[in-house]
This record gives C-alpha cells, structure tokens and sequence, in this order.
C-alpha cells in the first residue's frame, strides 16, 4: 500500500533519527528537560503543585506569569525556597497576554499595559533563574484581528522593552498559536517573520505549543527541525490537550525530531501543558484544583513521555 503523505514524512524522520543515533550516539546521552507549565492548575499553592511535580519525578517548572500588578504575583525569595523544597528548578515563565495587556492592541492604554506587564515579569525571571519568558504578539482570546497594523504596532511595542531581555539574560520565546484564539502569529514561520521584524538580540527564540501545531503547521515535526536551534521550550499536550497517551498525537515523531535538533541541551525544555479542549483556556488559571484529577493528569503524562523516550533511544 502507498504510504499516506505524512507517513512518509515521519519515515524520513525516523530513518534521519536512527543513522544520527549511529553514527553519534554520544549526542543522546543526556536525555530531553522535562518541565511542567502551571498555571492550568488554578488557584491552587504553589507548594502543593511543586509537591506533586516532584513526586512525578518532574525537575523544572515553568512558572505562571502572574504579576498583573505591582502588588499582585510570586515574591522571588519566596518562590526559591518552596520549589527548593522540592528540588525544583524554574525552566520559564509563561507570559499571559489578552486584551487587557496586548501588544498589537489599536488603545494605547492595552499597548502600555503590556509594557508594564514585561517590566514586572523580566526582572522576576531573572530573579528566580528563569531562562526564558513566553511572548504572545497578540491576545489570546481575540481571534478577530483589529485592522491591518497589529504586527506592525506589535514589533514597535516590543523593541520598545527589548532591552529587558538581554539586561536581564532571559530570552523573548515568541509563541505561534493556532486561528482560533489569536489573530496573527499562528506558525513557525510566521514567528520567524515576528522575530526578524523586532531585529533585537534579546528576541531570537520561539516557545513552540504542538496542540497549536496540530491545527496550522503541515507535520509536526517538520516544524519543529524548521525552528531548529531558536526553539527553546515546547508545550505538548496530546491531541485532545489532554495528558499524554489520551489521544492520537505521534509523539515518538516528535521526540525523534527534538532529538534531531539537539533539543536535549541545557536551556531546552519540553513542559507539559494539557489544558482540555476548547477556545480561550484562560479561565482555567482561576478555577478550583481537583487534586485527585491533576494528580493523575501529570503523573501519566511524565510516565508516558519517558516511556516513548526510551523506546525510541534504546531501538
């Protein structure tokens, strides 16, 4: 039978994979960074979510970016000692932007508050060792563009602060989203675009989200080989954004694809981020935590990853 378009793009993956592993086989030695993104566990401590990050062998967080005001998110000294605790290191923030704080916005009060936002989150990411935050061109939640000029105020809002990431030695990582919930910015490509616009060495790195991917990239891990060394952190979530081994993601593809870019390094992260279906998942990081479900959620989902990941580095 012939094989389906992607079969045969999988194939070509697979077969680079397996000649690399060969002929190199020190550069898998060291095994992909898994994190954790947590602010889909809403309003629960961040003691408890770090207690059970840990008991599923989990060794890096990526923090909610939750400092909406001066007086409003993680205290950094605070934050060191509960994921100490744990023995837990921050991998990134995951910058929140909707229209309230959006960088393509047409009212300059929104454009401001993004600002704002970024000057209150870079300096805490650095704090807390953070190596990257995620940076949405535009809001999540608002799939209807403004007009024509979002990328264009978008990049001009940006450079304004892009100083912040280079003072601060944390990495601007622009998110592709699908259709649904952002309106510009949706793929790999349209993110490098984003990136050359800014033209800023602070803004050189893309946070990739597969559950994205699934909807406007052409294959996965195309995509994926495609941003190559700019990627720097990757939400996965199977294909139903629920945990990993619930739907019908090829995640062995996947991984050999990351592996094919040299993805297991220092910097790089895989961080979980099943979120449940739907359109603006935002109201999940106010709801109330079901410690029994969330429990469950990352202790397949961690087990899963690694399993797939050792079937495939020990073929």
């Amino acid at each position: 039978m012939q094989k389906q378009n992607f079969e045969i793009k999988n194939e070509k993956i697979q077969t680079a994979f397996l000649n690399a592993k060969k002929n190199h086989p020190e550069k898998f030695a060291q095994r992909l960074n898994l994190s954790w993104s947590n602010w889909g566990f809403g309003m629960e401590s961040l003691a408890d979510s770090a207690a059970r990050l840990q008991q599923a062998g989990i060794q890096y967080i990526e923090l909610h970016g939750n400092h909406y005001g001066t007086d409003l998110g993680y205290k950094p000294q605070e934050t060191l000692n509960i994921l100490g605790e744990h023995n837990l290191k921050v991998a990134g923030i995951c910058g929140m932007f909707s229209v309230e704080n959006d960088l393509s916005s047409n009212r300059a009060i929104h454009r401001q508050a993004a600002l704002d936002y970024l000057k209150r989150e870079v300096p805490f990411a650095a704090a807390v060792g953070a190596s990257y935050i995620l940076v949405v061109p535009g809001a999540v939640g608002r799939p209807a563009a403004y007009d024509n000029m979002e990328f264009d105020r978008s990049v001009e809002t940006l450079q304004l602060v892009a100083d912040l990431f280079t003072t601060h030695a944390v990495k601007a990582a622009i998110e592709p989203i699908r259709s649904a919930e952002v309106s510009f910015v949706h793929t790999i490509a349209d993110a490098k675009r984003y990136i050359q616009a800014v033209n800023h060495p602070g803004v050189r790195h893309i946070n990739g989200d597969v559950y994205h991917m699934q909807s406007e990239e052409t294959h996965i891990g195309e995509a994926i080989l495609e941003a190559g060394e700019m990627l720097t952190n990757l939400h996965v979530a199977d294909s139903n954004r629920c945990a990993l081994g619930e739907g019908a993601l090829d995640l062995d593809t996947l991984i050999m694809a990351l592996y094919l870019i040299g993805y297991n390094r220092n910097g790089c992260f895989v961080t979980p981020e099943p979120l449940g279906p739907g359109g603006d998942p935002y109201p999940a990081m106010y709801g109330k935590p079901n410690k029994e479900l969330l429990d469950k959620l990352v202790q397949q989902t961690a087990r899963y990853f690694r399993e797939r990941e050792e079937v495939l580095l020990n073929l």
